[in-house]
Parts: C-alpha cells; sequence; structure tokens
C-alpha cells in the first residue's frame, strides 16, 4: 500500500481502495458522506482501513464482523466483490449475531406480491368475448385488440435503475378499456441495492400507500411543466382478504428511529461502522443501532438482524414501549345512542337496530374482557338504561330536561360488555316494545351527543348514532332548508355546507378526547346529511345513510343489518394520531380525508375503522439530489384490544429529472383518488361549477403538456389526442367523476344524496372510489362458459364491457354496479325462457321492475348468475352491501335514468358522452 501524503483530519473516516490508489469515500466527522472523491483527495493514512478491514472507528465498537461483510452497507459506492450475493457468507467462529442479506440487483419493487387482480376482480378474458346463449340470433363479437402502441422515447433517469418505457396512445382511436383498470400501477424501478433486503413486501403494497407519480421529479419545475398532481393515497389500516398474511409485529419493543427526522428504521436504510451504526434514508442522519437490536429475547440469544421484520417488510407494526403513551391503553367503548321517536319506530330502524347490537354482541372486539358498552334512546327527551353489575335487570331513567344536559346517575351507565352481557341481552330485546306506540315527533340529537361524550370523554371511545329525523330539539337543531329552487344554482354549494356550528365545534371537542362518531342516517325526509357528516368527517368516523328505509322490505332490513353488523365487529384503532414522513425536499402540504389536523402535519383520529382512506398533496420544496426518495407514514394508536402499537407503512420511490418518466410512472388509479378528493373540498370552499371546471382544467392542462413535451406535434395542430399508454383511461375516470352524483351538473339531486356522495368520495380506498365513479358493466345472458363459476381464485367474474348502451342489445341481461347499487338491467325483447331460468317467471310482461333479491332457482344460469352477484356483494374492501333493482327497458322511468346515468360514456341531459367529451379536450388542446 502507499504512504499516505497526508492524515485526514481527527473524526473523519474512509475506505481505501489499495489496488486503484484511490478512496471509495470519504465521511466527515458530522457524518456527510462524499462519494467518489475527488483526486486531490489525500491518500489513505497508514492507520486507517486498508482492503479487506472494516471500516475506521472513532469509538469502541459492539461488534466485530468477518472481512468483506461491510461490502453490504456500503451499496454501489464499494468496490462490488464478484462472489459477493452468490450465496451467504459462513459465519465466523463462534456464530454471528447477523448475516447480511442483500441481493447484488434489488428486485423487491417487481416481486411485491403475487399478482393479484386490482379492485377484487379476476383477471380479465383476453378479448371482449360474447358466447351466444339467449338471443334470436348470433351475437357479434364486440371489442377488440387494444390499438398499437407508439411513439417509445428513449429513456434517461438518474440512479442508474432501470428506466421508465414511454408509449403514446392516440384517445381518438383508443376508447376506453374497463380491463386497464384492474391492472397494477406501474413498476416501482429502484436503483440497485436501494434497499438491505431481498424480501419482496420490502415495499408498501399500492392497497396501503400509492404516489400519484411511481418517480419523483427532482425539482419543482419539472413537476409544474408535467402538471401531474404529486400526491399520496393512503388506507394504513386496510382489511384482509383471505389468505392475506396479516402485518408482521415486533413484539420486542426495540424500536429504532432516526435522532433527527424521527424516521423508523426500514429496509431502505444503511448500515454503516461495521453494523454498530445505520444511516437515515431521509435525513442521512447517523444513528447508533439499539443494543437489543440483535438479540432474539424470546429465546434469550444473539438474534439474526436480517429476519427482523422490520428490514423486510414496508407495513410493519412495533408494540409500543410506555414512552408512547401519554395513559395506559384505554378499554373499546361504545356508546350507542338510538333515536326512538315516532318515525324511527315506525319505520323498522328501532328494531332492526337493536336485533342486530343482540346478534353481533359476540362479535364486538373484546378480546381482554374490557369492552364497555351504554345505550342511550332520545326523541325530544333522553333515556338513559342503568345497569349494575350482576343484575339481570335494567332501569330507564329519563332527562326531560335537553337545555342544560346532565347524567342522572354516575355510575351503571356505562358497563362492562361480558360482565353485564345477561342484563345487555334482556335490554336490547326490551326496547322496541318500550317505545312501540311513541308517538313522539322530533328529535333532540345534539343533547344526546351531549350525553353521550358526558358519560365517556374520560376514557374515548366510538359513539354510534343512529338517526331517523331532522335534529329539531336543544343544541344542534336543524331546520330544513331544502329548496328546489336553488338546486343547480351557484348557490347550491351552501346546502353542502354545515347549518350549524355546533357539529364541527362538538367535532373538535370529541376529537380532543379520542371520542369517534359514526352516523347512520335513515330518513325519508330531508335530514341534512351535510352537517350531521361533520361529525364522522372530524372524528375519523364514517356516515352511512338509508334513504326512505323501511324495514318492512326485507331488502332494506338485510342491508343495514349486514352493513351494521359488520361495522360492530370491525376492529378500530383508537387514540389514533397519524404523520407522514419524507425525503429532504419533499413536504405534505394539504390533507384530505376524515380526520382533524391537529397541529402543521399530524393527524389525530380517536378511532380508525378498516378501509377508510386519506389523499395527501406533496409539494417539492427544493430540488432532490438523491436516485431515491422514502415516503413514511406512523400511525400510533391503542388496538381495540386494549395494546399500545404504533403501525408504519413505508413506500420508496426512484427520482428522475427527465419529462417521459414522470409520465410513464403516472398512476391514473391513485391520481383519480386524489382528484375526486380535491373536488369535494373545492365544491364546499367555491361552488360546485368551480369544482368541475377544476378537474377539467387540470386534465386538459395534463394533455397539452404531453402533447407539446412529448409528441412531435408539438405545439401545433394534430390530428391526435396523445397521452402516455398508463394514462389513457384517466380521461374516463375524470368525466366519471363530473358525472358522478357529488359533483355532477344537476338540479334533480338532492341535497342530502349529494352529502352523501361527497362523503364516500372522500372516505372510500381506490378499490371501491374507482368502481363508484366508473363503474362495472357485464352482459351476463351471453357469459363466456366458465363465468360465474369457481376458478382457483374463487367465483370467475365475466369480462367487463364498455360503460356505453351501444354495447346492449334489446333482448340482453346486464348487470351495471358501482359497489354502492346494482342494476339488473333487462331489455324488452328478452327471451321467455331467460325470464323463467332466471326469474323463475312465464315472461317480460310478469317481470316487475325494482329492489329485490332474486329467487333460488335450480338453473345452470340463475346459480351462475347469483354468484356473480354474490361474488359482486363480497369482492371489495369495506362494509356495503349494495342493493339490487330489476330494472325493465320500458319500466319506470326514474329508475331507468338512474341506471342509464351509471353508463358514463354516454350522452346524459346536459352530460356530454365520452366522444363529445374527448373531441373537447381535443378542441381545448389543439388551440394552445
Amino acid at each position: 500500500m502507499a504512504s499516505p501524503a497526508q492524515q485526514l483530519p481527527p473524526g473523519w473516516a474512509a475506505e481505501w481502495d489499495p489496488a486503484n490508489q484511490r478512496y471509495l469515500f470519504i465521511e466527515t466527522a458530522s457524518g456527510h458522506r462524499q462519494w467518489e472523491p475527488p483526486a486531490m483527495v489525500p491518500a489513505a493514512p497508514a492507520d486507517l482501513v486498508t482492503s479487506g478491514s472494516p471500516p475506521p472507528t472513532h469509538h469502541a465498537k459492539r461488534r466485530q464482523y468477518a472481512a468483506g461483510q461491510t461490502h453490504a452497507y456500503y451499496g454501489d459506492a464499494v468496490a462490488p466483490d464478484p462472489n459477493y450475493g452468490a450465496m451467504q457468507p459462513p459465519p465466523p467462529a463462534g456464530g454471528q449475531l447477523f448475516t447480511p442479506g442483500l441481493a447484488a440487483e434489488n428486485q423487491f419493487a417487481q416481486q411485491q406480491q403475487p399478482p393479484q387482480p386490482y379492485y377484487g376482480q379476476q383477471q380479465p378474458a383476453p378479448e371482449y368475448g360474447n358466447v351466444p346463449a339467449y338471443g334470436p340470433g348470433p351475437t357479434a363479437v364486440g371489442g377488440g385488440a387494444v390499438n398499437a402502441l407508439t411513439d417509445q422515447f428513449g429513456q434517461m433517469g438518474m440512479g442508474g435503475q432501470k428506466q421508465f418505457q414511454l408509449y403514446t396512445t392516440n384517445l381518438l382511436t383508443s376508447p376506453p378499456d374497463p380491463r386497464e383498470l384492474l391492472q397494477p400501477p406501474p413498476e416501482i424501478r429502484l436503483p440497485p441495492n436501494a434497499c438491505i433486503s431481498p424480501s419482496p413486501h420490502a415495499n408498501a403494497h399500492p392497497s396501503y400507500q400509492r404516489s400519484t407519480l411511481n418517480a419523483i421529479p427532482t425539482t419543482s419545475s419539472l413537476l409544474n411543466k408535467a402538471k401531474v398532481p404529486l400526491g399520496l393515497i393512503l388506507t394504513p389500516y386496510r382489511s384482509l382478504d383471505e389468505g392475506e398474511e396479516p402485518v408482521p409485529v415486533v413484539t420486542d419493543t426495540v424500536i429504532a428511529r432516526c435522532r433527527r427526522c424521527r424516521t423508523y428504521i426500514n429496509p431502505y436504510v444503511q448500515f454503516i461502522d461495521g453494523g454498530n451504526r445505520w444511516r437515515c434514508c431521509m435525513c442521512n442522519m447517523s444513528n447508533e443501532v439499539p443494543q437489543l437490536f440483535d438479540w432474539d429475547q424470546v429465546r434469550n440469544q444473539p438474534g439474526d438482524r436480517w429476519s427482523r421484520a422490520e428490514l423486510n417488510h414496508a407495513v410493519v407494526e412495533f408494540v409500543a414501549p410506555t414512552e408512547y403513551m401519554v395513559r395506559p391503553p384505554q378499554p373499546a367503548v361504545y356508546v350507542f345512542l338510538i333515536d326512538v321517536s315516532h318515525a324511527a319506530v315506525q319505520s323498522g330502524m328501532v328494531a332492526t337496530a337493536t336485533r342486530t347490537i343482540l346478534e353481533n354482541l359476540d362479535r364486538i372486539p373484546d378480546e381482554d374482557g374490557r369492552t364497555k358498552i351504554s345505550i342511550i334512546c332520545y326523541d325530544t327527551s333522553l333515556y338513559f338504561f342503568s345497569i349494575p353489575p350482576g343484575s339481570a335487570d335494567s332501569t330507564m331513567l329519563v332527562v326531560a330536561d335537553v337545555e342544560d344536559v346532565f347524567l342522572p346517575k354516575p355510575t351503571d351507565l356505562l358497563v362492562n360488555l361480558v360482565e353485564c352481557r345477561q342484563s345487555l341481552e334482556t335490554l336490547l330485546g326490551r326496547i322496541n316494545g318500550m317505545f312501540q306506540d311513541n308517538m313522539t315527533v322530533g328529535s333532540a340529537m345534539g343533547p344526546a351527543l351531549q350525553a353521550g361524550f358526558k358519560l365517556m370523554s374520560h376514557i374515548g371511545g366510538k359513539i354510534t348514532v343512529l338517526s331517523s329525523s331532522l335534529p329539531s330539539v336543544g343544541q344542534g337543531a336543524l331546520k330544513n332548508r331544502e329548496d328546489s329552487k336553488i338546486l343547480g344554482t351557484s348557490k347550491e354549494s351552501g346546502l353542502l355546507q354545515a347549518a350549524s356550528p355546533f357539529y364541527k365545534t362538538f367535532a373538535i371537542e370529541c376529537s380532543r378526547a379520542q371520542v369517534s362518531v359514526d352516523m347512520f342516517l335513515f330518513s325519508a325526509a330531508y335530514q341534512d346529511v351535510a352537517s350531521l357528516a361533520c361529525l364522522p368527517h372530524y372524528t375519523s368516523g364514517q356516515t352511512y345513510y338509508y334513504p326512505g328505509f323501511n324495514a318492512a322490505k326485507s331488502e332494506d332490513a338485510i342491508k343495514f343489518a349486514r352493513e351494521f353488523g359488520d361495522v360492530l365487529a370491525m376492529p378500530i384503532m383508537l387514540e389514533a394520531v397519524m404523520r407522514v414522513r419524507a425525503s429532504r425536499g419533499l413536504r405534505m402540504a394539504s390533507f384530505h380525508g376524515n380526520f382533524f389536523v391537529r397541529s402543521t402535519d399530524l393527524l389525530a383520529m380517536p378511532a380508525v375503522p378498516q378501509d377508510q382512506s386519506y389523499a395527501i398533496e406533496i409539494q417539492i420544496e427544493e430540488t432532490i439530489t438523491t436516485p431515491f426518495v422514502v415516503l413514511q407514514t406512523a400511525v400510533l394508536h391503542t388496538t381495540c384490544y386494549g395494546e399500545r402499537r404504533i403501525r408504519v407503512i413505508t413506500l420508496a420511490l426512484p427520482t428522475t429529472s427527465n419529462l417521459s418518466e414522470v409520465f410513464a410512472s403516472a398512476d391514473q388509479v391513485a391520481i383519480a383518488t386524489l382528484l375526486a378528493n380535491k373536488a369535494v373540498e373545492r365544491s364546499l370552499t367555491h361552488k360546485l361549477e368551480d369544482s368541475r371546471d377544476h378537474i377539467f382544467a387540470k386534465l386538459v392542462e395534463v394533455l397539452t403538456t404531453y402533447k407539446t413535451s412529448m409528441t412531435a406535434a408539438g405545439s401545433g395542430a394534430s390530428a391526435q389526442l396523445a397521452i402516455s399508454e398508463n394514462l389513457k383511461m384517466l380521461p374516463v375516470l375524470v368525466l366519471g367523476l363530473l358525472k358522478n352524483v357529488g359533483i355532477r351538473q344537476s338540479a334533480q339531486i338532492p341535497p342530502d344524496i349529494r352529502a352523501y356522495s361527497q362523503a364516500l368520495l372522500t372516505s372510500l380506498p381506490s378499490q371501491l372510489l374507482i368502481p363508484y365513479i366508473y363503474p362495472n358493466f357485464y352482459s351476463l345472458h351471453n357469459m363466456p362458459p366458465d363465468a360465474g363459476t369457481v376458478g382457483e381464485q374463487g367465483v370467475i367474474m365475466p369480462p367487463p364491457l364498455p360503460l356505453t348502451s351501444e354495447r346492449m342489445e334489446r333482448h340482453g341481461l346486464y348487470l351495471i354496479e358501482d359497489g354502492q347499487t346494482m342494476f339488473l338491467w333487462i331489455g324488452r325483447d328478452a327471451v321467455p325462457q331467460l325470464v323463467a331460468d332466471v326469474f323463475g317467471l312465464p315472461n317480460y310482461e310478469a317481470l316487475r321492475g325494482g329492489k329485490t333479491t332474486l329467487p333460488v332457482i335450480d338453473t345452470p344460469i340463475s346459480q351462475r348468475i347469483s354468484a356473480v352477484i354474490q361474488k359482486t356483494r363480497e369482492m371489495r374492501r369495506g362494509v356495503y352491501y349494495p342493493h339490487l333493482y330489476i330494472v325493465k327497458e320500458d319500466g319506470e322511468q326514474p329508475l331507468r335514468l338512474w341506471a342509464l346515468s351509471a353508463l358514463v360514456q354516454d350522452r346524459a341531459d346536459v352530460l356530454p358522452s365520452y366522444q363529445q367529451f374527448i373531441q373537447t379536450l381535443k378542441d381545448k388542446v389543439g388551440g394552445v
């Protein structure tokens, strides 16, 4: 080794390559690392590292590692060992604390999880096959192959990763293909050695966390040029489908976090200093590895670091030590506020609700036996029930003064579910009978909320409100402000805002006390959903709406009982706060969803239900110089089983300075989800018309930028309307959003229906939101032979059709569904045999339209259609159990128009068809 000319400054470290007589890197005392130092850097001093030695240290080491293992910690900057990565090196004598498991080529992003169809459907058939089954004659095969891909661009990027391939499609000649929405988002292509784990689960699955761009622009100017919104779509507490692995839990309470930015250790950190320290992937800070990180506390022996869940999984939960607790974990608390006014009893809501609670007592989370329950009924008075422990009976206490709410008894109103089980069962069986003849009209919902809050505010938990009428007495009283004259005008957005400040003020008070509110609304008349939805919005709850509910209709009773029962059984995160951290240069700019922003970036969520989604817009504040960035979501919460935990979700994305890579990496589903959230917010802060104009203008900007920057036409006239292949469904998703009840231009939509739709648009995860704005459309009378039968992945679904009535035949039977409602459309020329086989009726004329349950008929087509409908109800996450309506082609006009409004590619009223929409876009873009 050559003798160095100079010594490095005190506290500096370096790795020396004797073969090439140069430093591989220099690390300053402050932890800043310089890769491939310039030639003027002095040669290595004799007392620094020589080839094959561990890195230098300036403190006593706790661990020593075999020669050559340090290559695992330095990635590309270290001269590669030709044998490294082929197999694990043998452990040194006496055993080793952990074994580096870094693969030479990092392919985890491509592997993720076994390929699975998005939105819960089977993989589609290669063509839109139409197999003649029922009908007067042969059916022409529809659809066709997707148009050839064109305009491939040469790629350039950062970090040496595999580049995104950009393909251009012409929207004028490429009609929407719904099978595109079943595809996964653009691949995440990280640079080699970005990850220290070869695990296929080391990057977040899109169902937990997905970005609108899977390659992050290095500068804000590049992002502004692309015009594609940058945002994050989160579903941190999603439910697990059958067969899915649960989120791994780290139980040893050893939690490694960055001292500077508080990032949790994850698969994208670097181990340095012989494994004694780790470098943060967000702020580059050097941190100590905790003493017990390599210790197996279960076996009480040295452990394998590389098998730790947090280094192999992007989604992981830590059992939190006491320093993460303000107080001991509280029990789960459920307070039910049941409207028992005349309207509520007569509709059957009270009977159905109490029976559902009774039947689901065993499903309410109570693993630790600490869950508490209280039931308060209300009309214009409040009715409390005292249940002494060990007693088999209860006492009703009436509070008629609702102006100054108080609890009539300090104890026995909030009781332990296990200890008072018999009394609760008896009470739930009696409530409907108690109020069977109640003629009181009116609702003291506000006072009932205050009473429930007083009862549980010292613990926190969930208030579930079941209401059948407009609040009319006491705090929070509302008036009917439904006015058909202002529907469709600029004043309509006022009906979508809360009419009383009580609900937001009370919601914030609830959030502070860790109380969440769920609303179940049933009124056949105006109920001011916009005001009442404030409570779930700011307390991380959910709104459920059953307009015109009548339990005498079995379909209504079954839908509510199924959904309410699933909500009761749902595990929830209690006392939760969420924060999203990102690599230097990125900032969380604005937040959308059901929560309260406690500080600039801390989201308060008293009780997080499963499958609730959130959207966050991201800004680029300064130039990003790293080859990839990391976004990490942390949710500190108490499980409903009484354990304090931190759920951490990590997503790593490559960076790029190339505009074509920005477009090629764009995720159209995530973009549509973000636009839906922004559209709702803008409709409340501005007007509904502004909301529609804003998302249309955003689409025009994206298409204009693509045309001027990515096509040969540039800024001149063009016969094409070009977009990248991975964004070809974005225009029809935007059209579906523009036609959605939440923001659609119409003077016929009741404000309650519109407000509920907006609540769905801002809380549904992408898997549920996409069919809500672009429904599924299936042909059932001529399904492929295997559709409706059971395959390897369950019931096989028919291939989805484009949403246009051009695909309808007058003798056909079709299913249209958006996750909330299902329509079974039957043509007027349907052959009698089809009607008999599916509905058990002699002919089309005998069939009645409307809400229904399909009869059980022992024919193959009936069994297959029933299987498709059942699969449709079960295939998505969430508690929703959609109604089924039979729609006759010449049946009732309101029902026909409702079903046809789901065919978003058709023209409807003042709303354009897809062809007209695309032509308008072309005119706008062509004029640039």
